[in-house]
């Protein structure tokens, strides 16, 4: 399945259909969820890394849970927006996540994600190092699916 422009997934959705966002961690898959109007993202869990069948799996019967249509992957451009070997391998993996899920996908920058959540959560919330790790990457998939959603609203 090709990768699709953000607007044209949004296009593609039907109504009351929601989008997943992916932070493709080496260790956890940050997976956060869009509310139905498109508007607002909120963390949903982390999923530790696996073969590809595994993860694609478990987000398909998140997709059927919640009613989603679609997939936003964050994609770690380089910080002068270049497009290296990561971006490289997450581009890979969610062009081979959309195909196994079924479910269309967009690629979406998401430089600096973890590290802002990581700011806001020492900051704001005062979490130790372990508290944070819990929760550190579906709140950054929630971040960049946040951006995402934003940046294509109508």
């Amino acid at each position: 399945m090709p990768l699709f422009n953000l607007s044209d997934l949004r296009a593609a959705l039907s109504r009351d259909q929601r989008l997943i966002g992916i932070d493709p961690g080496q260790r956890t898959i940050g997976v956060a969820l869009s509310d139905v109007t498109l508007m607002l993202a909120s963390p949903y869990k982390g999923v530790a890394r696996a073969k590809l069948a595994v993860n694609a799996a478990e987000i398909s019967a998140i997709a059927r849970k919640e009613g989603a249509g679609g997939l936003v992957v964050g994609l770690p451009l380089g910080m002068d927006g270049s497009f290296g070997p990561a971006a490289q391998s997450a581009k890979d993996w969610a062009t081979a996540i959309s195909e196994a899920t079924g479910l269309p996908c967009a690629l979406w920058d998401e430089r600096l994600s973890s590290s802002a959540v990581n700011r806001m959560l020492i900051r704001e919330a005062d979490l130790t190092r372990a508290k944070r790790a819990k929760v550190v990457d579906a709140a950054a998939a929630a971040y960049m699916l946040q951006a995402a959603l934003d940046a294509s609203a109508r």
